[in-house]
């Protein structure tokens, strides 16, 4: 006669090993469902149309709600599920069409040629076998409208300084919700006082740079008082600014690269307070992109606070920290129309996905009346 528990265990081990088989074979099927993905976002770029189709998810998923009825599954859970995969699909369809080297990545940037953010997208995306169609826009507004028109893939946005802090128009951007974060990058930055040839820096009374870098370089102006600052959209729109207008008592705070392209002379480099001075950039589009695995990874969240709950803040802290997720930066800002009211900004290290990440969201979600993923995405080395 058999052994009672020894049978019982024997046929769990059957059922689990048949379980996983099975998982095998789900795997295999997401896998070519991505293939054919990639087939749709080639005969979409052969037709001009758009990634997202939300008339066409809408009647999919009713389909499906119905289709799981008819099989005993939770019409809810199963839309989940495939919000989900729809989600995974648009993500390699996109990753698809930035893979092909007959299809130039369009990346929107703030400023005009020699700008940081200029030089900064030059450095990312040069060298692309596709090729690299670069914009400038005047605002930072105009570089995310761009990507939502659809007239650029992508924008590189700077977020903060080393320096001079946080960018906060960028995160007044972010938290509008139509772009996701798909990659930051670092860049040191060198600020060069620039004036027309031949200029003697006792000349100088004013200098003109983007607010960012001119806070970037107090410590300059204070040991030149004679010289005033004055704020401009961009550090190289501030260099032409000087070259056109030909006044000897007017400088910029620039880059070396904006020197050469409009004509000016280096008067004095790296001028900035910090030595060590760097900028980061987050580079954002409508839709997430898959990270590849063993990339180490940061999620962006924003969040509002529950009101009347004293102690939300601390709450979602905690959270994360006995969850062993490590908080790499917290940012509040306030929200328009309304006083003494702040959202905030947290960049943690992980992605949003994990389980553990998944049971943090789960666990603070009661501390907050607004909480968003603003993306996963490979962490800056």
């Amino acid at each position: 006669m058999k052994d009672g528990p020894t049978s019982v265990a024997a046929d769990l081990q059957a059922l689990r090993e048949a379980l996983e088989a099975l998982d095998q074979r789900l795997l295999d099927l997401v896998a070519e469902r991505m293939s054919l993905v990639e087939g749709v976002a080639q005969a979409k770029l052969d037709a001009a149309w758009p990634f997202r189709d939300p008339e066409r998810e809408n009647r999919l998923l009713l389909h499906l709600r119905r289709s799981a009825v008819e099989r005993g599954l939770d019409p809810h859970e199963v839309e989940r599920l495939y919000r989900v995969m729809l989600d995974m699909s648009v993500a390699r369809q996109q990753e698809f069409v930035r893979g092909l080297e007959t299809v130039p990545l369009r990346v929107a940037y703030q400023g005009v040629e020699g700008s940081y953010s200029h030089l900064a997208s030059q450095r990312t995306y040069g060298g692309r076998p596709g090729g690299v169609l670069l914009h400038g826009h005047d605002s930072l507004r105009g570089a995310t409208e761009a990507v939502i028109s659809g007239a650029a893939d992508l924008a590189l946005l700077p977020i903060e300084n080393s320096t001079a802090g946080s960018i906060n128009e960028t995160y007044d951007l972010l938290s509008e919700g139509k772009l996701r974060m798909t990659g930051e990058v670092v860049t040191a930055i060198e600020h060069c006082l620039l004036a027309l040839p031949g200029v003697a820096i006792e000349e100088l009374r004013t200098a003109l740079s983007h607010p960012q870098a001119l806070r970037q370089c107090e410590d300059f102006f204070r040991a030149h008082p004679d010289i005033r600052a004055r704020e401009e959209y961009d550090t190289a729109g501030a260099a032409r600014k000087v070259k056109e207008s030909g006044d000897r008592s007017i400088a910029a705070v620039a880059s070396a690269a904006a020197a050469a392209t409009y004509g000016l002379e280096i008067l004095m480099q790296g001028i900035q307070t910090e030595e060590s001075n760097a900028t980061r950039f987050v580079e954002v589009a409508l839709h997430a992109l898959p990270v590849p695995p063993g990339v180490p990874v940061k999620t962006s969240l924003v969040l509002t606070l529950a009101a009347e709950r004293p102690g939300a803040l601390g709450e979602i802290l905690g959270e994360l920290s006995r969850r062993g997720l490590n908080l790499t930066k917290l940012e509040s800002r306030p929200i328009p129309g309304t006083r003494w009211s702040y959202r905030f900004y947290l960049d943690v290290d992980g992605h949003a996905s994990a389980d553990t990440f998944r049971e943090a969201l789960a666990a603070i979600q009661r501390a907050t009346s607004d909480l968003r993923v603003l993306g996963s995405y490979p962490a800056a080395r």
